[in-house]
Protein backbone atom coordinates (compact mmCIF):
# COMPACT_ATOMS: atom_id res chain seq x y z
CA UNK A 1 0.00 0.00 0.00
CA UNK A 2 2.79 2.52 0.41
CA UNK A 3 4.28 1.88 -2.62
CA UNK A 4 1.30 2.19 -3.95
CA UNK A 5 0.44 5.82 -2.47
CA UNK A 6 4.21 6.87 -3.34
CA UNK A 7 3.71 6.12 -7.07
CA UNK A 8 0.39 8.40 -6.92
CA UNK A 9 2.46 10.93 -5.37
CA UNK A 10 5.20 10.64 -7.56
CA UNK A 11 2.75 10.89 -10.67
CA UNK A 12 0.53 14.04 -9.32
CA UNK A 13 3.94 15.81 -8.88
CA UNK A 14 5.29 14.61 -12.51
CA UNK A 15 1.50 15.86 -14.15
CA UNK A 16 2.04 19.10 -12.05
CA UNK A 17 5.25 19.94 -12.89
CA UNK A 18 4.07 18.85 -16.55
CA UNK A 19 1.15 21.49 -16.33
CA UNK A 20 3.08 23.91 -14.78
CA UNK A 21 5.68 23.91 -18.23
CA UNK A 22 2.56 23.89 -20.22
CA UNK A 23 1.37 27.17 -19.03
CA UNK A 24 4.76 28.69 -18.82
CA UNK A 25 5.46 27.52 -22.67
CA UNK A 26 2.02 29.06 -23.35
CA UNK A 27 3.04 32.29 -22.01
CA UNK A 28 6.64 32.38 -23.94
CA UNK A 29 4.98 31.62 -27.41
CA UNK A 30 2.42 34.22 -27.25
CA UNK A 31 -0.44 31.84 -26.45
CA UNK A 32 -1.65 33.83 -23.60
CA UNK A 33 -5.73 32.73 -23.55
CA UNK A 34 -4.54 29.18 -23.42
CA UNK A 35 -1.89 30.10 -20.45
CA UNK A 36 -4.83 32.28 -18.52
CA UNK A 37 -7.42 29.47 -19.18
CA UNK A 38 -4.98 26.49 -17.87
CA UNK A 39 -3.77 28.54 -14.67
CA UNK A 40 -7.62 29.49 -14.13
CA UNK A 41 -8.82 25.92 -14.11
CA UNK A 42 -5.79 24.70 -11.55
CA UNK A 43 -6.73 28.13 -9.36
CA UNK A 44 -10.22 27.08 -9.14
CA UNK A 45 -9.65 24.54 -6.44
CA UNK A 46 -6.81 25.06 -3.95
CA UNK A 47 -6.02 28.49 -5.00
CA UNK A 48 -4.37 29.55 -1.83
CA UNK A 49 -1.82 26.38 -1.39
CA UNK A 50 1.60 27.61 -1.83
CA UNK A 51 2.08 24.99 -4.67
CA UNK A 52 -0.30 26.86 -6.96
CA UNK A 53 1.91 29.92 -6.45
CA UNK A 54 3.52 29.37 -9.64
CA UNK A 55 0.16 29.59 -11.16
CA UNK A 56 -0.86 33.05 -10.11
CA UNK A 57 2.37 34.93 -11.24
CA UNK A 58 1.88 33.28 -14.80
CA UNK A 59 -1.79 34.18 -14.58
CA UNK A 60 -0.67 37.82 -13.72
CA UNK A 61 1.88 37.67 -16.65
CA UNK A 62 -0.05 36.32 -19.01
CA UNK A 63 -2.96 38.57 -18.75
CA UNK A 64 -1.14 41.86 -18.53
CA UNK A 65 0.87 40.41 -21.85
CA UNK A 66 -2.69 40.06 -23.86
CA UNK A 67 -4.17 43.16 -22.59
CA UNK A 68 -1.28 45.51 -24.10
CA UNK A 69 -0.80 42.78 -27.27
CA UNK A 70 -4.75 43.94 -27.69
CA UNK A 71 -5.20 46.96 -26.88
CA UNK A 72 -1.43 47.68 -29.50
CA UNK A 73 -4.04 46.25 -32.08
CA UNK A 74 -7.11 48.12 -31.21
CA UNK A 75 -5.02 51.27 -31.28
CA UNK A 76 -3.44 50.21 -34.91
CA UNK A 77 -6.60 49.21 -36.52
CA UNK A 78 -8.44 52.50 -35.31
CA UNK A 79 -5.72 54.59 -36.88
CA UNK A 80 -6.05 52.78 -40.17
CA UNK A 81 -9.83 53.80 -39.83
CA UNK A 82 -10.64 51.16 -42.51
CA UNK A 83 -14.21 50.38 -41.74
CA UNK A 84 -13.61 46.71 -42.42
CA UNK A 85 -11.59 46.79 -39.27
CA UNK A 86 -14.71 47.72 -37.04
CA UNK A 87 -15.63 43.49 -36.82
CA UNK A 88 -12.35 43.17 -35.43
CA UNK A 89 -11.99 46.06 -33.22
CA UNK A 90 -15.04 44.73 -31.51
CA UNK A 91 -13.99 41.09 -30.82
CA UNK A 92 -10.80 42.47 -29.17
CA UNK A 93 -13.09 44.81 -26.73
CA UNK A 94 -15.05 41.36 -26.41
CA UNK A 95 -12.12 39.26 -25.69
CA UNK A 96 -10.79 41.97 -23.15
CA UNK A 97 -13.92 41.98 -21.51
CA UNK A 98 -14.68 38.32 -21.49
CA UNK A 99 -11.31 37.46 -20.07
CA UNK A 100 -11.51 40.24 -16.99
CA UNK A 101 -14.91 38.13 -16.19
CA UNK A 102 -13.36 35.05 -16.08
CA UNK A 103 -10.57 35.85 -14.00
CA UNK A 104 -12.86 38.25 -11.46
CA UNK A 105 -14.44 35.19 -9.23
CA UNK A 106 -11.48 33.41 -8.21
CA UNK A 107 -10.15 36.68 -6.41
CA UNK A 108 -8.34 37.88 -4.27
CA UNK A 109 -5.65 35.86 -4.86
CA UNK A 110 -2.51 35.86 -2.59
CA UNK A 111 1.29 34.92 -2.87
CA UNK A 112 2.76 34.76 1.30
CA UNK A 113 -0.42 36.54 1.53
CA UNK A 114 0.27 39.72 0.08
CA UNK A 115 -2.46 40.35 -2.84
CA UNK A 116 -1.08 39.83 -6.51
CA UNK A 117 -3.12 42.78 -7.94
CA UNK A 118 -5.16 42.52 -11.21
CA UNK A 119 -6.26 46.46 -12.96
CA UNK A 120 -9.55 45.79 -15.19
CA UNK A 121 -11.13 48.24 -17.42
CA UNK A 122 -14.53 48.85 -18.47
CA UNK A 123 -14.87 48.74 -22.05
CA UNK A 124 -18.79 48.46 -22.20
CA UNK A 125 -18.53 51.75 -24.00
CA UNK A 126 -16.02 50.62 -26.51
CA UNK A 127 -17.96 47.39 -27.20
CA UNK A 128 -21.31 49.34 -27.55
CA UNK A 129 -20.00 51.55 -29.76
CA UNK A 130 -17.89 49.12 -31.91
CA UNK A 131 -20.90 47.01 -32.08
CA UNK A 132 -22.77 49.38 -34.01
CA UNK A 133 -19.94 50.26 -36.25
CA UNK A 134 -19.39 46.78 -37.18
CA UNK A 135 -23.27 45.84 -37.60
CA UNK A 136 -23.65 48.70 -39.94
CA UNK A 137 -20.55 47.79 -42.30
CA UNK A 138 -22.16 44.33 -41.93
CA UNK A 139 -25.31 45.20 -42.99
CA UNK A 140 -23.84 47.08 -46.00
CA UNK A 141 -21.60 44.76 -47.10
CA UNK A 142 -24.86 42.14 -47.30
CA UNK A 143 -26.84 44.38 -49.08
CA UNK A 144 -24.12 44.63 -51.25
CA UNK A 145 -23.42 41.48 -51.87
CA UNK A 146 -27.24 40.83 -52.67
CA UNK A 147 -26.97 43.05 -55.27
CA UNK A 148 -25.04 40.44 -57.32
CA UNK A 149 -27.27 37.34 -58.88
CA UNK A 150 -24.20 34.88 -58.61
CA UNK A 151 -24.62 31.56 -55.89
CA UNK A 152 -21.36 32.61 -54.48
CA UNK A 153 -22.07 35.95 -53.49
CA UNK A 154 -25.39 34.71 -51.65
CA UNK A 155 -24.00 32.44 -49.22
CA UNK A 156 -20.69 35.18 -48.80
CA UNK A 157 -23.65 37.83 -48.08
CA UNK A 158 -25.74 34.92 -45.58
CA UNK A 159 -21.99 34.20 -43.86
CA UNK A 160 -21.93 38.32 -42.94
CA UNK A 161 -25.54 38.79 -41.64
CA UNK A 162 -25.46 35.25 -39.63
CA UNK A 163 -22.82 36.91 -37.92
CA UNK A 164 -24.62 39.94 -37.77
CA UNK A 165 -27.43 38.41 -36.55
CA UNK A 166 -25.07 37.01 -33.82
CA UNK A 167 -23.58 40.09 -32.46
CA UNK A 168 -26.68 42.17 -33.23
CA UNK A 169 -29.93 40.39 -33.10
CA UNK A 170 -32.75 41.62 -34.83
CA UNK A 171 -30.43 44.60 -36.66
CA UNK A 172 -32.55 46.70 -39.30
CA UNK A 173 -34.51 43.83 -41.54
CA UNK A 174 -31.56 41.32 -40.63
CA UNK A 175 -33.32 38.34 -40.22
CA UNK A 176 -35.32 39.31 -43.49
CA UNK A 177 -32.25 39.59 -45.77
CA UNK A 178 -30.66 36.34 -44.60
CA UNK A 179 -33.81 33.96 -45.35
CA UNK A 180 -33.44 35.79 -49.21
CA UNK A 181 -30.04 35.25 -49.15
CA UNK A 182 -30.26 31.66 -48.43
CA UNK A 183 -32.77 31.12 -50.79
CA UNK A 184 -31.08 32.82 -53.81
CA UNK A 185 -28.00 30.78 -52.64
CA UNK A 186 -29.77 27.81 -53.12
CA UNK A 187 -28.76 24.50 -55.61
CA UNK A 188 -31.93 23.53 -57.05
CA UNK A 189 -31.55 19.52 -58.01
CA UNK A 190 -34.15 18.01 -60.38
CA UNK A 191 -34.25 13.85 -59.54
CA UNK A 192 -35.59 11.61 -62.41
CA UNK A 193 -35.47 8.24 -63.09
CA UNK A 194 -34.56 7.19 -66.74
CA UNK A 195 -36.10 3.47 -67.11
CA UNK A 196 -34.20 2.18 -70.59
CA UNK A 197 -34.09 -1.66 -69.22
CA UNK A 198 -37.19 -2.35 -71.57
CA UNK A 199 -39.08 -4.30 -68.36
CA UNK A 200 -41.23 -2.34 -65.95
CA UNK A 201 -40.40 -1.54 -62.67
CA UNK A 202 -42.78 -1.85 -59.87
CA UNK A 203 -44.48 1.53 -59.14
CA UNK A 204 -43.76 0.75 -54.88
CA UNK A 205 -40.03 0.51 -56.15
CA UNK A 206 -39.94 3.72 -58.24
CA UNK A 207 -41.91 5.94 -55.69
CA UNK A 208 -38.81 4.56 -53.30
CA UNK A 209 -36.18 5.42 -55.19
CA UNK A 210 -37.54 8.86 -55.83
CA UNK A 211 -38.42 9.40 -52.08
CA UNK A 212 -36.12 11.87 -51.13
CA UNK A 213 -36.71 11.65 -47.35
CA UNK A 214 -35.22 8.42 -47.96
CA UNK A 215 -31.60 9.69 -48.50
CA UNK A 216 -31.67 12.62 -45.86
CA UNK A 217 -30.61 14.61 -49.34
CA UNK A 218 -32.03 17.92 -48.83
CA UNK A 219 -29.02 19.90 -47.18
CA UNK A 220 -28.60 23.88 -46.09
CA UNK A 221 -27.36 24.90 -49.77
CA UNK A 222 -29.19 21.82 -51.69
CA UNK A 223 -32.33 21.42 -52.43
CA UNK A 224 -34.09 17.96 -54.27
CA UNK A 225 -37.29 18.43 -56.01
CA UNK A 226 -38.76 15.13 -57.92
CA UNK A 227 -41.82 17.02 -58.71
CA UNK A 228 -40.80 20.33 -61.16
CA UNK A 229 -41.89 23.34 -59.99
CA UNK A 230 -43.07 25.56 -63.15
CA UNK A 231 -41.57 28.76 -62.03
CA UNK A 232 -38.19 27.55 -60.26
CA UNK A 233 -34.78 27.43 -62.43
CA UNK A 234 -32.85 24.40 -61.78
CA UNK A 235 -29.23 24.03 -61.39
CA UNK A 236 -28.04 20.34 -61.63
CA UNK A 237 -30.05 16.92 -62.45
CA UNK A 238 -29.94 13.66 -60.67
CA UNK A 239 -30.68 11.10 -63.22
CA UNK A 240 -31.31 7.31 -62.33
CA UNK A 241 -31.01 5.46 -65.12
CA UNK A 242 -32.02 2.13 -65.05
CA UNK A 243 -30.37 -0.07 -68.25
CA UNK A 244 -31.13 -3.46 -67.13
CA UNK A 245 -33.32 -5.59 -65.37
CA UNK A 246 -32.47 -9.53 -65.24
CA UNK A 247 -33.96 -11.63 -63.41
CA UNK A 248 -32.88 -15.82 -63.31
CA UNK A 249 -34.69 -18.87 -63.42
CA UNK A 250 -36.60 -20.53 -60.74
CA UNK A 251 -33.43 -23.50 -59.62
CA UNK A 252 -34.21 -25.84 -57.26
CA UNK A 253 -30.91 -28.44 -56.21
CA UNK A 254 -31.14 -31.04 -54.24
CA UNK A 255 -28.49 -32.68 -52.47
CA UNK A 256 -28.59 -35.61 -50.15
CA UNK A 257 -25.73 -36.26 -46.98
CA UNK A 258 -25.15 -39.29 -44.90
CA UNK A 259 -24.49 -37.94 -41.49
CA UNK A 260 -22.86 -40.65 -38.77
CA UNK A 261 -21.80 -39.97 -34.99
CA UNK A 262 -20.79 -41.60 -32.31
CA UNK A 263 -22.70 -41.36 -29.16
CA UNK A 264 -23.08 -42.35 -25.44
CA UNK A 265 -26.06 -44.99 -25.35
CA UNK A 266 -26.44 -46.16 -22.16
CA UNK A 267 -23.51 -48.04 -19.99
CA UNK A 268 -22.09 -51.27 -19.74
CA UNK A 269 -20.34 -53.49 -16.98
CA UNK A 270 -15.99 -54.08 -17.57
CA UNK A 271 -15.06 -57.44 -18.06
CA UNK A 272 -12.08 -58.91 -16.49
CA UNK A 273 -10.47 -62.05 -18.43
CA UNK A 274 -12.50 -64.65 -17.19
CA UNK A 275 -15.29 -62.67 -18.43
CA UNK A 276 -16.64 -61.66 -15.01
CA UNK A 277 -17.75 -57.80 -13.92
CA UNK A 278 -14.58 -56.12 -12.92
CA UNK A 279 -14.27 -54.62 -9.59
CA UNK A 280 -12.22 -51.18 -8.62
CA UNK A 281 -10.18 -51.07 -5.19
CA UNK A 282 -13.42 -50.38 -3.36
CA UNK A 283 -15.16 -53.40 -4.56
CA UNK A 284 -17.57 -51.86 -6.74
CA UNK A 285 -18.61 -53.02 -10.44
CA UNK A 286 -17.05 -51.01 -12.92
CA UNK A 287 -18.98 -49.42 -15.66
CA UNK A 288 -18.25 -47.38 -18.62
CA UNK A 289 -20.41 -45.57 -21.53
CA UNK A 290 -21.71 -47.44 -24.10
CA UNK A 291 -20.49 -45.93 -27.43
CA UNK A 292 -23.08 -46.99 -30.53
CA UNK A 293 -22.46 -45.08 -34.36
CA UNK A 294 -25.55 -43.67 -35.80
CA UNK A 295 -26.59 -43.06 -38.78
CA UNK A 296 -29.19 -40.28 -40.54
CA UNK A 297 -29.60 -39.75 -44.63
CA UNK A 298 -30.34 -35.94 -44.86
CA UNK A 299 -32.26 -34.94 -48.14
CA UNK A 300 -31.67 -31.53 -48.46
CA UNK A 301 -33.84 -29.05 -51.26
CA UNK A 302 -32.19 -25.61 -51.87
CA UNK A 303 -34.55 -22.77 -54.03
CA UNK A 304 -32.34 -20.16 -55.54
CA UNK A 305 -33.74 -17.12 -57.98
CA UNK A 306 -31.93 -13.98 -59.00
CA UNK A 307 -32.34 -10.65 -59.97
CA UNK A 308 -29.53 -7.62 -61.25
CA UNK A 309 -30.22 -4.09 -61.40
CA UNK A 310 -27.50 -2.00 -63.62
CA UNK A 311 -27.69 1.77 -64.65
CA UNK A 312 -25.98 4.80 -63.98
CA UNK A 313 -26.59 7.73 -61.81
CA UNK A 314 -25.69 10.91 -64.07
CA UNK A 315 -25.35 14.64 -62.43
CA UNK A 316 -25.51 17.34 -65.19
CA UNK A 317 -25.00 21.06 -65.09
CA UNK A 318 -28.27 22.81 -66.85
CA UNK A 319 -26.60 25.90 -66.79
CA UNK A 320 -24.18 24.14 -69.14
CA UNK A 321 -26.09 21.71 -70.33
CA UNK A 322 -22.91 19.15 -69.39
CA UNK A 323 -22.31 16.18 -67.31
CA UNK A 324 -21.21 16.68 -63.89
CA UNK A 325 -20.52 12.98 -63.24
CA UNK A 326 -20.87 9.43 -63.62
CA UNK A 327 -21.45 6.94 -61.43
CA UNK A 328 -22.00 3.15 -62.44
CA UNK A 329 -24.74 1.21 -59.80
CA UNK A 330 -25.15 -2.79 -60.11
CA UNK A 331 -27.36 -3.90 -57.73
CA UNK A 332 -28.32 -7.52 -56.37
CA UNK A 333 -30.60 -10.02 -54.91
CA UNK A 334 -30.22 -13.35 -54.02
CA UNK A 335 -33.60 -15.19 -52.80
CA UNK A 336 -32.67 -18.55 -51.34
CA UNK A 337 -34.47 -20.85 -49.33
CA UNK A 338 -33.49 -23.93 -47.86
CA UNK A 339 -35.76 -26.75 -46.80
CA UNK A 340 -35.08 -30.89 -45.90
CA UNK A 341 -36.13 -34.18 -44.35
CA UNK A 342 -34.87 -37.05 -43.56
CA UNK A 343 -34.60 -40.78 -42.48
CA UNK A 344 -32.84 -42.47 -39.67
CA UNK A 345 -31.32 -41.60 -35.94
CA UNK A 346 -31.87 -37.73 -36.34
CA UNK A 347 -29.47 -37.69 -33.62
CA UNK A 348 -26.68 -38.12 -36.28
CA UNK A 349 -27.75 -34.55 -37.67
CA UNK A 350 -25.88 -31.41 -37.17
CA UNK A 351 -27.96 -28.42 -35.47
CA UNK A 352 -28.23 -26.53 -38.62
CA UNK A 353 -29.34 -29.64 -40.20
CA UNK A 354 -32.26 -29.79 -37.92
CA UNK A 355 -33.22 -26.16 -38.28
CA UNK A 356 -34.02 -27.01 -42.00
CA UNK A 357 -36.09 -29.92 -41.02
CA UNK A 358 -38.19 -27.56 -39.37
CA UNK A 359 -38.98 -25.74 -43.31
CA UNK A 360 -41.79 -26.81 -45.57
CA UNK A 361 -41.20 -25.49 -49.48
CA UNK A 362 -42.12 -22.06 -50.46
CA UNK A 363 -43.66 -20.18 -53.51
CA UNK A 364 -40.64 -18.20 -55.89
CA UNK A 365 -41.55 -14.68 -55.25
CA UNK A 366 -42.77 -13.28 -58.38
CA UNK A 367 -40.33 -11.16 -61.11
CA UNK A 368 -42.13 -7.74 -59.52
CA UNK A 369 -41.27 -8.57 -55.75
CA UNK A 370 -37.57 -9.96 -57.38
CA UNK A 371 -37.22 -6.56 -58.97
CA UNK A 372 -38.22 -4.46 -55.59
CA UNK A 373 -35.76 -6.23 -53.44
CA UNK A 374 -32.87 -6.15 -55.66
CA UNK A 375 -33.98 -2.43 -54.86
CA UNK A 376 -32.87 -2.23 -51.50
CA UNK A 377 -29.16 -2.50 -52.18
CA UNK A 378 -30.29 0.21 -55.16
CA UNK A 379 -30.84 2.49 -52.96
CA UNK A 380 -28.16 2.24 -51.02
CA UNK A 381 -25.98 2.48 -53.71
CA UNK A 382 -27.74 5.76 -54.33
CA UNK A 383 -27.50 7.15 -50.94
CA UNK A 384 -24.16 6.82 -50.90
CA UNK A 385 -22.87 8.60 -54.08
CA UNK A 386 -25.60 11.54 -53.30
CA UNK A 387 -23.84 11.61 -49.68
CA UNK A 388 -20.23 11.46 -50.69
CA UNK A 389 -20.76 14.46 -53.76
CA UNK A 390 -20.52 17.74 -53.77
CA UNK A 391 -21.27 20.82 -56.51
CA UNK A 392 -17.83 22.76 -56.73
CA UNK A 393 -18.51 25.99 -57.40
Amino acid sequence: MKKILLLIAVIAIAFACSTRKQVEKAVNTGNYDQAINTALRKLRTNKDKKRNYDYVVMLQDAYYKVVERDLGSIAHLKKDNNPEAYVKVYELYKGLDARQEAIKPILPLYINGENVAFKFNNYSDNIFQYRNKASNYLFEKGLALLENEDKTSMREAYNTLEYLQTINPNYENTAELLNEAHQRGMDYILVAINNESEQIIPKRLEDDLLSVDTYGLNKFWSTYHVNKLPNLDYDYTLQLNLKQINISPEQIKEREFVREKEIVDGWQYVLDDAGNVAKDTLGNDIKVDKLVKIQCRYFETIQTKSSQVIGDVVYKDLRTNQILNKFPIDSQFVFEYIYATSTGDRRALRREDINFLENRRVPFPNNEQMVYDTGEDLKLQLKNIINSYSFNR
